[in-house]
């Protein structure tokens, strides 16, 4: 058994679209290498920095990525070598092995396909773009459906300033009243 820890440099980016592994990164590896009857079992740690976008805010973020690997490599010629695929299990080529493949799958399927900035991030406002996390709880927008904005007129006046301006109103309150007033006369 072997114990390793080996830091080195990214030379091309790995990750998604929005989150991964940038170009220059230092990653760190904490390796144990050990003999086993078919090949060598490497399990241990690599811990990477992440550099982002958010999904919901669109905002960039730093992040650290913490992964726990264990890969079988085979002996050339061990019957696990013999009785699967090439591309099923990794082998020892000239007694060495190469961890690149093994990182960069590792690092793919651990990133999360929709990245936030932190858990509880509010995003984007629906209509006028601000984040959320500056604009506040109070923020929002009267939105009125095209279709009932004649209306709109209705509910800014008072009733009491609708009767008083609207003529047709008073002439139709007057000649009732003096309906009214003919009918107790009889």
């Amino acid at each position: 058994m072997k114990q390793l820890h080996r830091v080195f440099t990214i030379g091309e980016r790995i990750g998604l679209e929005m989150v991964g592994v940038p170009v220059g990164a230092e990653v760190e590896m904490d390796l144990t290498l050990q003999s086993v009857s078919e090949g060598v079992l490497v399990t241990g740690t690599v811990d990477a920095p992440l550099e982002g976008e958010c999904s919901r805010c669109l905002e960039s973020f730093t992040d650290e990525l913490e992964l726990h690997i264990t890969e079988l490599f085979a002996y050339p010629d061990s019957t696990t070598e013999q009785t699967t695929e090439e591309d099923e299990i990794h082998r020892l080529v000239d007694d060495m092995i190469d961890l690149e493949p093994v990182v960069i799958d590792a690092v793919g399927l651990e990133l999360p396909l929709q990245p936030l900035c932190a858990p509880d991030c509010p995003g984007l406002c629906p209509e006028c773009g601000v984040r959320m996390a500056i604009a506040g709880s109070g923020h929002g927008h009267e939105i009125l459906d095209p279709r009932w904005a004649g209306l709109a007129s209705f509910t800014a006046e008072t009733p009491d300033a609708a009767t008083a301006s609207d003529p047709t109103d008073s002439t139709l309150a007057a000649h009732n009243g003096a309906a009214s007033k003919q009918t107790e006369e009889k």
